[in-house]
């Protein structure tokens, strides 16, 4: 019965969106605990800890035989992070940034993008493709982290905004690693509900594998994204919305990708390679000249990303034909 699968989906969705918000909180109580800079709270844990649910459900449909709606959710969430989410978090409240802040990790974003397409066009991922795609990750953090020690030695110890500073977190470690753990749990749980409500969804409706994978599945895993871009605007902290985007966008394809191919050996499906993959490319270049002109996206902006991405879900079901699988 189809009833059964989408009970599985929606129930795999509530347990992401929590255990994320629980992972999130717990995560950066452990950063102020041990003193990480602040902007690297945001570049690391704030982005990891959103995109544990993309790391999680693409290892797991690696584990089960199906690793084209785990490499469609990483391509289809880096896509909704930036049409969807900076979509609807500038609607909302136009993002302002400063060009110093975010020119590092747009570039960052851009090669890693770069990188990710060199080696899917070559052909199959290999586990030594994860430990190059793995090793980059970890230059990049310490080059960051390295970074913002020396701004913040220039700066004589002036007090840097924190990521998320209005969210409340425990200041307890103890309890912090008790919601690291709640967290990963109701990640592990609602991905394995996830991953199986949407292949059988996928089967029965006639749409391929990667298709869900690109759509409901990548919604899914961006909800936390979706949550923490939406609170840092309410709350006025609109630069949080784009660096953890972009922090997001990297996880998922030097952590997320590689850790699937380290798992397990895949190739991308040559339906991603023809048009979504370059969709991703598309929409992360779009970034550059909305940035590079203004550094602000606005409310005319996050319309505009939001009315491409509604044509890129709906072109997706359009494309398919009946019977695909």
């Amino acid at each position: 019965m189809i009833v059964v699968p989408i009970l599985e989906v929606a129930g795999g969705l509530g347990l992401l969106l929590v255990g994320g918000e629980f992972l999130l909180r717990g995560a950066v109580a452990l950063a102020r605990r041990f003193g990480l800079p602040h902007l690297l709270i945001g570049l690391t844990v704030v982005a990891a800890a959103t995109s544990m649910p993309e790391m999680v459900v693409t290892v797991a449909t690696g584990l089960e035989g199906v690793p084209d709606v785990g490499v469609g959710n990483v391509i289809g969430s880096n896509i909704a992070n930036v049409l969807l989410i900076l979509g609807a978090a500038a609607l909302l409240f136009p993002i302002r940034t400063k060009p110093r802040d975010m020119a590092r990790d747009c570039a960052a974003v851009l090669i890693a993008t770069a990188i990710f397409v060199f080696f899917a066009i070559m052909g199959s991922f290999r586990w030594y493709h994860g430990v190059v795609m793995f090793a980059l990750l970890v230059g990049y953090i310490g080059y960051s982290y390295m970074e913002e020690r020396r701004r913040q030695r220039a700066a004589l110890g002036d007090p840097d905004p924190a990521e998320g500073e209005d969210i409340e977190v425990p200041s307890s470690c103890k309890v912090a690693l008790a919601l690291v753990g709640i967290g990963v749990g109701g990640l592990a749980v609602g991905s394995e509900l996830l991953v199986k409500g949407a292949v059988s969804i996928a089967r029965a409706a006639g749409v391929s594998e990667a298709v869900i994978g690109l759509t409901l599945v990548a919604i899914g895993t961006s909800l936390p994204e979706l949550a923490t871009s939406i609170v840092a605007g309410i709350r006025h902290h609109s630069e949080v919305a784009l660096g953890n985007v972009l922090g997001s966008n990297l996880f998922n394809i030097l952590a997320v990708l590689a850790a699937l191919s380290i798992t397990i050996p895949f190739t991308v499906a040559a339906e991603l390679i023809m048009v979504d993959i370059w969709v991703m490319v598309g929409a992360t270049v779009l970034l550059i000249p909305i940035m590079a002109t203004k550094w602000r996206i606005g409310r005319f902006e996050g319309g505009f990303f939001l009315v491409l991405y509604g044509s890129y879900i709906a072109w997706q079901f359009y494309r398919m034909p009946v019977g695909a699988s």
